[in-house]
Parts: structure tokens; C-alpha cells; sequence
């Protein structure tokens, strides 16, 4: 029991922040999917706009539930930094789903709503890793640049 406690001490911040990530990630999952299919069947636009809007609407929902809740213990020095870049990632995200969906429809010729659905998930599955990463590297930083030492991966040693 002492094990699972010394590893959650040490990982206490991570475990937060992709759980919190996570809870933001799937309501913004759920808003995607909703929108990509009211865009694709109710408004009969193509798979890859259904999916850039889609995305587009989610990222601001997402970038909100990020900022100000998943990631709002991180106060960088930059505001206008995290957002240009949180933008940035997320259309290097949109583009990852895109490619997925593109790929199904018109690479492997899969067509229609299931299909559709499947390539738009896998996408932004991929697309979600891709955005964890950054965001925790690029994007949500500490003011001082420095992770608190409960959260550094290794402790740091003085001097060789």
C-alpha cells in the first residue's frame, strides 16, 4: 500500500491534470461527435468540413475547460502566448482528424455514416496525444518555467 501512495505523491499533479484533461477531452469529445454529425446528416456538408467545424467549435469549448480549470494551476507568464499556441496545437490536431477522415473517405473508399464516425474518432484519438503533449510542454507552463517537485519525473541532483 505504501508503493501506491509514494506513486501517487510523485505523480499527484500528473494524475490531475490528465484526469481533469480527460474530463474536458470527453465533453468536447461528445460535442465534436455531436456536431460532426448534425454538420455531415442534418446540414449534408462532406466528411472533412463536418469535421474542421466540428473540431472548431470544440477547441474553444476546450480551450475554456483547459485554461480555466484542467491546466489554471499552471500561471504562465504569456497569456496571449498559450492561447496563440493552445490554437496553434489544435489546428495541427484538426488536421491530424482531417487526414484520418480523408484517408477513410477517400484513400480506402469508406463511405457513409459508420464509417464516417469511425475515421472522425480514430482522428481525434490521435489528435488527442498529440494535444496532451504539447499542451504540457508548450502550452500550459509554469510562470517560472520550473514543474513543482512533487511533479518532476526525476529529482534533480546537485553537481558532478
Amino acid at each position: 500500500m505504501s508503493i501506491i501512495r509514494s506513486l501517487y505523491a510523485r505523480f499527484r499533479v500528473l494524475i490531475h491534470e490528465v484526469a481533469k484533461f480527460g474530463v474536458v477531452g470527453g465533453l468536447a469529445f461528445v460535442l465534436t461527435v455531436v456536431l460532426f454529425n448534425a454538420f455531415r446528416s442534418g446540414a449534408g456538408l462532406g466528411p472533412i468540413p463536418s469535421a474542421t467545424l466540428a473540431n472548431l467549435l470544440a477547441t474553444v469549448f476546450a480551450f475554456l475547460g483547459n485554461k480555466f480549470w484542467a491546466f489554471r494551476h499552471r500561471k504562465g507568464n504569456n497569456p496571449a502566448r498559450e492561447t496563440l499556441l493552445f490554437f496553434f496545437f489544435n489546428g495541427i490536431g484538426i488536421l491530424i482528424t482531417d487526414g484520418v477522415v480523408a484517408i477513410a473517405e477517400y484513400g480506402f473508399g469508406l463511405k457513409g455514416t459508420f464509417s464516417d464516425n469511425v475515421a472522425n474518432v480514430i482522428g481525434i484519438g490521435l489528435a488527442t496525444l498529440f494535444r496532451l503533449y504539447c499542451y504540457r510542454r508548450w502550452v500550459f507552463l509554469y510562470a517560472d518555467g520550473q514543474a513543482p517537485a512533487a511533479e518532476q519525473l526525476e529529482p534533480e541532483t546537485s553537481g558532478t
